[in-house]
């Protein structure tokens, strides 16, 4: 990667540049006649002075009246046009800037890629993943204005400069009095806020590093009772992170103070020195507006050139300690990855290992002089203790380089082969294989997926999008495949197409002793049946086929069917009442006594004093029963209505409402009673009398839940 962020941007974003430079070279004309404008409407439309009327123009005879008016549209035409340089000024920068940093960004995530693994050991991903993601993230910024900016804001203030000169060279003088003082207190100051700045990056890593360290150690930290140290430790960076933030505060907004300050005293200065004149007739009003308005018109420029300097200075040293990182020693060449041979080798035959010597990270000789020659086709196990046999397969699989020595297979040289002969031609699994978060099948031909493999043809909107992301990808130095396309390599499995592949990889789950799992994992899982219509559909035609087995003697007792007119004695009441699973946050079926709206329903069906009663049955049952049982007794488990912690509140509550008082109740020991009737299961648990006016009840409840149910809720339950 290039050293420095400048170079970075001259060799990605030349042309973008010098667009940006003429378009703000152009917008100087412009700018200046609009710092004339006020003047000439104070002098020459307010006050008349050097001006005869009729003022005759482009044939046209003006009054005082006219021409005001014309002089005020004339200023309003030019603040459009002066709004519209920056518009366009600002969007370009804005694209620039993204495409810059999309670059940057892609390239160190490819450098990750092709990082050496004894690099992980040194740098977790609690590292990483800030320096590519939040750390870039203002070096967009500063790309997009690295060059337009001083040149299109430096430019406005030596126009306004030269403007002030043109009308008065004392008040010109007076104007850059204060500058020379701001110019040099303020880098200075800045200075140290960038070395501050440089500290909080770092001492922000490290605290990212350990919030991922303790992730991945948690189990650690409960079996040896370490929370409270670890608090501690994290308290103690926080701080540090803290004091950091705090000096720069400080520094930061004095120099911001200073900044307005100094800002502040050239109209105090214009004021005094051209009141003066204007007074003792040595200069006019509207030199004195004009004056007063270029000089606020010099104060944003200034501002603004200062602002980018000290993003500059942030971004330089940024962009210096996220090149320094992705730098390690070892990195692959791009080519390594990315090169497609047009032919890849076959490797078989002998695989032969000549005096190779390996060196980890530690400078510690893990392998000396190795050699060693493996028939073709043969299978080899490596037994031994202490370092080395990992160290040698991930040399075998190229996942490693070894420091001396040669590794061939079949006579051909591992070392110059590049991923697309090792990466296909080469398989290996470690001890402690990742299992990537997307589909099981994704994971299951992982190995498959190196290029793509067909083109997919877009029409429509969907290929004009397409076409402008492919735009993008390619002006943003990206990869242009396609990730939505074919990438499945069907010929390196020994199969046609998708069906094909399908079927070898039920042989291969059934070879490997996984089909069963799988088969009883699909059973448990969901599908969407918009995106899979086929499958939906031939769903719903198994479970009609499977109903009529069901039906058959003998077999009909042991399942009960879902029927809405009836009740389901094997189901809880919960189940019974929504007749449906809660799919989003609306229903918790572990809380629906405190659901408004079930609540609601119950009341409207007459159900509300049965359920209290209910509720006080089941806990006065339950206390009776497992009071003097310990408290891990596997009934707990099998009634899980009550846990033994929460019994002894039972007990007390059961003692404060009697069954002849549950219209007093409070409303928390309501919802407790009325919590537990929500969890019965009627066949199972044999707690209190199932009445057929209650089922009736329930059923005619389930109705009005679902005729009743809001809007706002109905997206909670299917």
């Amino acid at each position: 990667m290039e050293p420095s962020i400048y170079r970075f941007i001259i060799k990605y974003s030349l042309r973008q540049q010098i667009a940006l430079t003429l378009l703000s070279f152009a917008s100087f004309v412009p700018y200046y006649y609009y710092l004339l404008m006020p003047k000439l409407i104070v002098n020459q439309g307010i006050s008349h002075k050097d001006v005869e009327f009729p003022v005759s123009i482009l044939g046209i005879s003006l009054g005082p009246e006219a021409f005001l008016i014309l002089l005020c549209v004339g200023f309003l035409a030019l603040v459009i046009v002066q709004q519209g340089f920056k518009y366009s000024i600002n969007v370009y920068q804005g694209i620039s800037g993204e495409r810059m940093l999309r670059r940057l960004r892609y390239e160190l995530y490819a450098r990750v890629l092709r990082f050496p693994l004894p690099t992980f050991r040194k740098m977790s991903q609690g590292e990483i993943i800030p320096m590519i993601v939040a750390e870039t993230e203002s070096l967009g910024g500063f790309i997009a204005e690295s060059f337009a900016l001083p040149l299109f804001q430096g430019g406005m203030f030596l126009v306004s400069l030269g403007f002030l000169f043109a009308q008065n060279w004392g008040i010109a003088l007076a104007a850059l009095a204060l500058y020379p003082a701001q110019l040099y207190l303020i880098p200075k100051m800045q200075r140290k806020v960038n070395q501050l700045g440089k500290e909080r990056v770092r001492s922000a890593r490290r605290l990212a590093d350990r919030i991922g360290e303790s992730i991945q150690g948690v189990q650690e930290i409960h079996a040896n009772h370490a929370a409270k140290r670890f608090l501690a430790e994290f308290s103690s960076r926080l701080g540090d992170i803290y004091w950091i933030r705090y000096e720069i505060y400080q520094r930061k907004f004095m120099i911001k103070f200073l900044n307005n300050f100094l800002q502040q005293a050239g109209p105090f200065t214009f004021y005094l020195i051209g009141g003066y004149l204007a007074i003792k007739n040595q200069l006019d009003v509207g030199t004195v507006v004009a004056a007063v308005a270029a000089h606020k018109e010099m104060g944003a420029p200034l501002k603004e050139l200062l602002n980018h300097y000290q993003q500059r200075e942030d971004a330089r040293i940024k962009y210096e300690q996220v090149v320094s990182q992705f730098a390690p020693p070892g990195i692959r060449e791009a080519d390594y990855q990315l090169a497609e041979p047009e032919q890849v080798p076959a490797l078989d035959g002998d695989i032969s290992v000549a005096g190779v010597t390996y060196v980890d990270d530690n400078d510690t000789v893990v392998l000396d002089g190795l050699s060693f020659t493996l028939p073709g086709r043969s299978r080899t196990a490596v037994l031994g203790s202490g370092p080395g046999r990992e160290e040698l397969m991930l040399l075998l699989a190229r996942l490693l380089e070894p420091n001396k020595g040669r590794i061939s297979v079949g006579g051909i040289d591992l070392a110059p082969l590049p991923e697309a002969v090792t990466g296909t031609r080469i398989g290996f699994v470690s001890a402690t294989p990742y299992v990537f978060n997307a589909s099981l099948e994704r994971n299951l031909v992982f190995g498959l997926r190196h290029r793509p493999m067909a083109e997919t043809h877009y029409e429509g909107e969907v290929a004009k999008r397409w076409q402008m992301r492919l735009r993008e990808s390619a002006a943003s130095g990206n990869s242009i495949d396609d990730p939505d396309t074919d990438w499945t390599d069907y010929t390196q499995a020994g199969v046609s197409d998708a069906e094909s592949l399908t079927a070898e990889a039920l042989r291969v789950l059934r070879l490997v002793g996984l089909y069963e799992d799988v088969y009883q994992f699909g059973l448990r899982g969901s599908i969407d049946p918009k995106a899979n219509p086929d499958l939906a559909e031939a769903i719903l035609r198994a479970r009609a086929a499977l109903r009529e087995k069901l039906m058959q003697p003998g077999i009909a007792q042991l399942v009960e069917g879902w029927d809405r007119s009836r009740y389901n004695r094997n189901a809880t009441f919960a189940e019974n009442l929504l007749f449906g699973l809660p799919v989003g946050d609306g229903f918790d079926m572990e809380r629906l006594a405190e659901h408004p709206y079930v609540l609601q329903v119950l009341e409207k069906v007459g159900l509300t004093q049965r359920f209290l009663e209910a509720g006080r049955q089941v806990a006065a049952t339950m206390v009776e029963l497992f009071a003097d049982l310990p408290p891990d007794h596997e009934f707990f488990q099998q009634f899980s209505f009550i846990s033994s912690d929460d019994l002894p509140e039972y007990q007390q509550l059961l003692q404060r409402v009697p069954r002849e008082r549950l219209n007093e109740a409070s409303p928390a020991d309501r919802m407790r009673l009325m919590s537990l009737p929500f969890k019965l299961i009627p066949a199972r648990h044999r707690l209190f009398q199932m009445e057929p006016e209650l089922e009736e009840k329930l059923i005619e409840a389930r109705e009005v839940f679902a005729r009743d149910l809001p809007p706002e809720l109905a997206k909670d339950i299917a």
